[in-house]
């Protein structure tokens, strides 16, 4: 089995009781909603009115999930831990896949579900996929495992905030397995700074995900890499955590929770739009991802990808489906080939790679094709000649150099790509409209 890694920092200790706010439980609830910058950045409110994220299954394969939290109970099913074949459900002391199910499917609590975390697609369903932790097991379960499993049970999106040092043949397939059954594979950029995605963030057909702050200024911590994607928060990220003390959440960075985010907002639009594709999906949040005010990049950026996500504006614009695929890459069919690809049947190298000397054609063809020939060239220089006598040899159309001005025929201007944003097209709205991001201040508390 690969070594594995989540892709979180934990900024800071269990949120229990009245330990971190210095307030009483109620108290503290109130503050962890506000806490949740995310939900303001993105205008749920709004989201809310266009998709919850209802009838979509997530499969988060992490940590076994604490499926009794308050903030969670009812939304998550009982799944599968790989680790003692159990479910995935009972998870008590480790918090990571717990964090990352409340990202995306939390509900609240309390009156009106105005306390604790709330996740972006609240009504969404999590299939917890437990897997051993950070490399232990007996090797008989894997990656590939994990994702047949999620696909097998009906998830629509996969969730691996994980990062796998490598990825064996099997888990190349299941992959693979997953993208041709039209699942949305999601998967976070890595927490080390380096200017390289690792091999599941860069397998083809994979959204990657790398981080930013509120500002939406890339997180430095975020690995980069040309198969970026897009970005969501992932700085100062408050959620759930698998302790069972009274009101357990925990504040961490990493890319571990961009990658829910975005796992999130696929669901929302997986629920609107159910007969796009997986690669559809993708386009809608491609289309409408967003860079900080002023900042002008080609894209996609090796940081940024295509921006940042705009969940209410990928809900309610008027995207074109496009094509099955979207922006996501096919993976080969052999998953060992070598990055040249299989050769194709036939194309061995033809005559000039053998010994062979007869072409095939016999010599009354090769005589009638060669003088087909001299009587094309004739009439090319008879054309030409008259040409040049008539004084009609001046530049072609479109100026110097050929159709479309400079550099000759072919060379047109550059046009931006299929994804391409214009510059400044998705730029924040006066006012912090719905979908932009940041948005302005709340006139009133989340929830309310």
């Amino acid at each position: 089995m690969s070594f594995t890694r989540t892709l979180r920092a934990v900024g800071g200790a269990v949120v229990a009781g009245a330990l971190l706010f210095g307030a009483a439980p109620t108290a503290l609830a109130d503050e962890i909603r506000d806490a949740q910058w995310p939900l303001k950045a993105f205008d749920a409110e709004s989201v809310w009115k266009e998709s919850t994220g209802k009838g979509v299954t997530v499969a988060v394969i992490d940590d076994p999930i604490y499926g009794n939290h308050p903030d969670l109970k009812g939304n998550v099913l009982p799944g599968k831990s790989f680790i003692d074949g159990g479910r995935g459900d009972q998870e008590s002391k480790n918090d990571h896949g717990t964090g990352m199910a409340s990202l995306i499917a939390g509900h609240g609590h309390g009156a009106g579900s105005s306390d604790g975390v709330m996740g972006l697609a609240p009504d969404a369903k999590i299939l917890p996929v437990g897997r051993p932790d950070f490399g232990q097991g007996d090797g008989s379960t894997d990656l590939g495992d994990w994702i047949r499993y999620a696909v097998d049970q009906g998830a629509s999106i996969i969730n691996l905030s994980i990062e796998p040092t490598s990825l064996f043949d099997n888990e190349k397939e299941a992959l693979t397995y997953a993208i041709k059954k039209d699942v949305l594979v999601v998967a976070g950029a890595g927490n080390d700074g380096k200017t390289e995605l690792g091999p599941l963030a860069s397998f083809p057909g994979v959204v990657t995900v790398g981080a930013v702050d509120k500002n939406g200024e890339i997180w430095s911590k975020s690995n980069s890499g040309s198969q970026m994607m897009v970005t969501a928060p992932g700085v100062k990220i408050t959620s759930a955590s698998a302790e069972r003390s009274d009101y357990p959440y925990r504040l961490a960075d990493g890319t571990s929770d961009s990658t829910a985010y975005v796992s999130a907002a696929a669901a929302l639009l997986r629920s609107k739009f159910p007969d796009l594709t997986a690669g559809q999906i993708a386009n809608r949040l491609v289309k409408t991802a967003a860079l900080p005010k002023g900042k002008k990049l080609q894209l996609p950026d090796p940081q940024y990808g295509y921006g940042f996500i705009r969940p209410y504006s990928a809900l309610t614009q008027d995207i074109p489906a496009g094509s099955k695929n979207g922006p996501l890459k096919t993976p080969k069919k052999d998953p060992s080939a070598g990055t040249g690809g299989a050769t194709a049947p036939g194309a061995s190298g033809g005559d000039q790679a053998s010994e062979k000397k007869d072409s095939g054609l016999g010599t009354g063809a090769i005589v009638g094709i060669a003088a087909g020939v001299l009587f094309v060239v004739a009439i090319i220089v008879i054309v030409v000649v008259m040409q040049k006598k008539k004084g009609r040899n001046g530049p072609p159309p479109g100026g110097p150099g050929g159709y479309g001005g400079p550099g000759g025929p072919g060379f047109m201007p550059q046009q931006p790509g299929p994804y391409q944003q214009q510059p400044g097209a998705f730029q924040q709205p006066p006012g912090g409209a719905p979908g932009s991001y940041p948005p302005a201040p709340p006139t009133q508390p989340p929830g309310q």
